[in-house]
């Protein structure tokens, strides 16, 4: 494969980011300095405290931040009825593994959201983060929501392969930013949360994945997973769609605003079903 120049692909997905239309106007949306100097920013829908929901973005570790998922946070607190804390965690190869799981850590052990959510690389770093509270013996949010998942870096599953061309995440692409996230292979197994011996006392979660998405078959598999081990799981396969789809898709394409309109009712029903 042809190795991306990672300056060009930042500059251009800020770009793209600053030409799309803002999301709803909000009653409150605040710029906030985290823990160890994270970039953090606070939308709530109205002036009353609603439960807090976590957000971490995609972008296959290496790309993304703040402004890049603005609109979907924005879409997200106003049709859940939640508050969102999105947070600007450090970004592969710069920081490799495990810092960024160590950003949303921080974020989450101080902040004590209802949930966690993210997309992509974003999704894997929200289920980490749970793991590694997990493990700590730590509070965790109730619901972890992961919208077409990382989960195994080993890139082991059948869909890497069948749909990793033509559908918009190559597994050429995706291979390299693996290596930019866990340099070391032997890492990786060890990684991946799909790989994880143990799931038991994971939270509940929503997941998300897409028929046309080389992620798709980890992200299933995933879900069934933690089934299996205890948690209660809300999962779905969205026809005809492909990865990236909650980014914007709902712009362009019916069937994903009908997707965008589902996952916002599962994360309404889920978040204020177990709010305090």
């Amino acid at each position: 494969m042809t190795v991306p120049n990672l300056s060009e692909l930042r500059d251009g997905i800020r770009l793209r980011a600053g030409a799309r239309p803002k999301g709803p106007a909000l009653a409150h949306v605040t710029d906030l300095e985290g823990p160890n100097g994270l970039a953090l920013r606070h939308y709530r829908p109205t002036d009353d405290e609603r439960p807090l929901l976590v957000f971490v973005h995609g972008g296959a570790w290496v790309i993304g931040n703040l402004d890049t998922h603005d609109r979907t946070c924005r879409r997200i607190a106003d049709a859940c009825d939640v508050e969102v804390l999105a947070v600007d965690y450090r970004l592969a190869p710069e920081h490799p593994y495990p810092a960024a799981i160590e950003d949303v850590v921080e974020v989450v052990r101080r902040a004590k959201p209802v949930a966690v959510a993210g997309d992509s690389a974003g999704g894997y770093l929200a289920t980490m983060a749970c793991m590694r509270l997990r493990d700590a013996g730590e509070p965790l949010p109730a619901v972890q929501i992961l919208i077409c998942p990382n989960t195994d870096l080993t890139l082991s599953q059948a869909s890497v392969e069948e749909k990793g061309s033509g559908h918009g995440l190559d597994a050429d692409f995706l291979a390299w930013a693996v290596t930019r996230w866990t340099p070391d292979p032997a890492v990786r197994a060890q990684a991946s949360p799909l790989l994880v011996p143990d799931l038991y006392g994971m939270p509940d979660a929503l997941i998300v994945t897409a028929e046309h998405d080389a992620l798709r078959d980890e992200g299933d598999a995933y879900a069934r997973r933690l089934a299996q081990e205890g948690a209660r799981v809300v999962h779905r396969q969205e026809a005809g769609l492909v990865h990236g789809f909650i980014q914007n898709m709902d712009l362009t394409s019916p069937e994903a605003a009908a997707a965008h309109d589902r996952l916002f009712a599962d994360i309404a029903s889920l978040i204020h079903g177990s709010a305090p």
